[in-house]
């Protein structure tokens, strides 16, 4: 694992992330449940999710509403509450594993896929009109960020119900250094902790759904595997970012080959696993599996043999405990 990676993981227990606390976290069934108490909510203004000097030189926010504290309490999901130190520190390594940290990256178009790439968690935005077969999660945020006091400029939110304005990475990248693109950019550079909230959100969404979405008799091995990840330090990291890297797994028959490779695969494919390091280490190996079968399953002319190296290592950083 590289250095920085190590070191921002290590970040997380050096704040006292509860979410990686192993004490009497336990998954039950179809309900989670944790002894962790409501923060006072708090609104939170963008000032506080600075992870890199700002490269526009803007030091005032032209999003002053968002409120990030109702979000972070604890529900029936079990997942505990995150403080903004802790979320600073998810979302952070998050925008590492997609983006490189590189603000550029914010708006972007990988290659060899038929959708945009927006902001830190890479959330996928498709032209009108083309079937998005893994999710069209950008303007899923876009909402998200409205109802927490984000103002959209008119083009955005004309944009955000038809459609990504590019057909292809061609057509961004000749945009890219656009009013308009640089408007967007800079809105996702703003508004980062936002984003991480929406991740640790949908996280937090689908735990109940993992075991409710599992046939019966398949139930206690995965309520088990979540058990002994999440009671693991630095477990909720690895169900965070894999949950925004690959999504729930909640559609069994979704995928290749009706094969799907989200959360839900992954815990399925786990080994019967115990908290503790070994769990994690079991969890990345079970992700790379799922994932090595997508490959396999997928349409040759995708040749998408070609990520698997950058997936290798981003499921790697599962495996460290923080310390």
């Amino acid at each position: 694992m590289k250095t920085k990676a190590v070191m921002a993981l290590a970040a997380i227990a050096s704040v006292g992330l509860s979410a990686c606390s192993p004490s009497s976290q336990m998954v039950k069934g179809n309900r989670a449940t944790y002894p962790s108490q409501p923060a006072t909510p708090h609104a939170y203004t963008v000032s506080d999710g600075g992870y890199l000097p700002n490269p526009a030189g803007q030091n005032a926010s032209p999003y002053p509403s968002q409120n990030l504290g109702s979000a972070s309490a604890p529900d029936n999901s079990g997942m505990p509450m995150l403080s903004t130190a802790e979320l600073r520190v998810i979302g952070d390594q998050i925008f590492k594993n997609e983006g490189g940290g590189s603000v550029d990256k914010l708006v972007h178009w990988n290659d060899g896929e038929d959708f945009a790439s927006m902001g830190i968690g890479h959330f996928t935005w498709y032209p009108a009109g083309r079937s998005a077969r893994f999710g069209n999660t950008f303007p899923e945020l876009l909402t998200y960020m409205q109802t927490k006091g984000v103002r959209l400029p008119g083009w955005l939110e004309q944009a955000k119900n038809s459609g990504a304005p590019w057909s292809s990475k061609a057509q961004l990248m000749q945009a890219k250094h656009t009013p308009q693109v640089q408007e967007l950019q800079n809105l996702l550079y703003q508004t980062r902790m936002l984003q991480a909230q929406y991740i640790v959100d949908r996280t937090r969404r689908a735990m109940p759904k993992l075991v409710n979405n599992t046939p019966g008799q398949l139930r206690p091995h995965i309520s088990n595997n979540l058990n002994a990840v999440a009671n693991t330090p630095g477990g909720w990291y690895a169900l965070i970012d894999y949950t925004n890297f690959k999504g729930e797994g909640l559609n069994r028959s979704g995928g290749y080959n009706g094969q799907n490779w989200g959360l839900l695969q992954v815990l399925e494919e786990m080994r019967p696993s115990r908290p503790g390091e070994p769990a994690l280490h079991e969890f990345a190996n079970a992700a790379m599996r799922v994932l090595e079968r997508r490959v396999r399953n997928s349409p040759p002319a995708r040749n998408e043999n070609r990520w698997l190296a950058g997936w290798s290592n981003r499921v790697n950083t599962y495996r460290r405990i923080p310390v």
